[in-house]
C-alpha cells in the first residue's frame, strides 16, 4: 500500500485516480456523513449545487428525505437542516435518504468520485477506516483533504495522519506516496492528546465558535467513537451507505 496525503482537492494530481481515496471533511461533513450513518439513515448522497440538491430530492416525499445545506457554517434557508452532526439522531434520520451539499467537502468527493473505492474518514469514524484500507490493502491510497475553499486545514490533515499514523505503526506499511505524510504525522503526534485545542485554533474551528457552535467541535473531536464506514456505492454516484 502507497500512501498520499493531499491537503485539499485542488492539491491532487491532475489526471491521476487513486485505486482508493478516503475523503476528509472533520469539520464538518464527512463526520456528518458517519454520524447520520450510524444512526440509521439508509444513505447519503452529496451534491455541489443547492438546486441541483433540491430537484434531485424531489423525488422522494418529505417523511423519506431530509435536505442538509451548509454554506460558510451556516444553515442553507431551502434545507431541511445544517451541517451539525448533532442533528442526525436516530430520532430524525432513521430509514431516511439523505441529501446533502457543504461548502467544501462536496468538491472533494467529487474530485476522486471516480477512484474504484472511496470511503468517508474523520476522528469519530478511524479505527473503521485504518480496519478498512488494512483489509483491503489497495495498492495507491489517497488521504484528501477538503481544506476551506481551496486553502489548508489543519483539521483535515490531523485526521489524515491519524489514519497514516495507524496505518504504519500497527500495519507495518512503509510506502510513503510524498512528503505530506509525515507533515501530517508529525501534525497528529503533536496534538493528539488535545484535538480540541487543536481544532480551535483551526480558522474554521474559530468560524464554529463565532456561530455558537462549541459543541459541534467538540463532538468532531472525538476519536474512534462509531465503527461506521460510509462508502460510495458505485464509481461517479457520490451515493454513500454504511459499510
Amino acid at each position: 500500500m502507497k500512501i498520499s496525503v493531499y491537503h485539499t482537492p485542488e492539491s491532487t494530481p491532475e489526471g491521476q485516480i487513486p485505486d482508493c481515496a478516503v475523503v476528509i471533511d472533520v469539520l464538518r461533513a464527512t463526520t456528518t456523513i458517519a454520524t447520520a450513518l450510524s444512526a440509521g439513515a439508509e444513505s447519503v448522497r452529496a451534491f455541489s449545487d443547492i438546486n441541483l440538491l433540491l430537484t434531485e430530492s424531489e423525488s422522494l416525499s418529505s417523511d423519506k428525505r431530509l435536505r442538509l445545506g451548509e454554506r460558510g457554517g451556516k444553515k442553507v434557508e431551502s434545507c431541511d437542516m445544517g451541517n451539525s452532526p448533532l442533528d442526525c439522531t436516530p430520532q430524525v434520520v432513521k430509514d431516511k435518504q439523505l441529501f446533502i451539499s457543504t461548502t467544501n467537502g462536496t468538491r472533494a468527493l467529487q474530485r476522486v468520485q471516480d477512484a474504484n473505492v472511496v470511503v468517508t474518514g474523520a476522528m469519530i469514524n478511524l479505527g473503521a477506516v485504518v480496519d478498512f484500507l488494512a483489509g483491503k490493502n489497495p495498492e495507491n491510497v489517497w488521504l484528501v483533504g477538503s481544506g476551506w475553499e481551496g486553502g489548508y486545514s489543519l483539521e483535515d490533515t490531523v485526521c489524515a495522519g491519524a489514519i497514516a499514523s495507524r496505518l504504519i505503526e500497527d500495519y507495518n506499511i512503509e510506502m510513503i506516496g510524498n512528503d505530506e505524510v509525515i507533515s501530517a504525522i508529525a501534525l497528529y503526534q503533536q496534538w493528539q492528546k488535545d484535538l480540541v485545542k487543536l481544532f480551535t485554533f483551526a480558522s474554521h474551528g474559530q468560524r464554529l465558535l463565532r456561530l455558537n457552535l462549541v459543541d459541534d467541535l467538540k463532538y468532531c473531536a472525538q476519536t474512534n467513537i462509531i465503527d461506521t464506514l460510509p462508502i460510495q456505492q458505485q464509481k461517479g454516484s457520490l451515493l454513500f451507505k454504511a459499510q
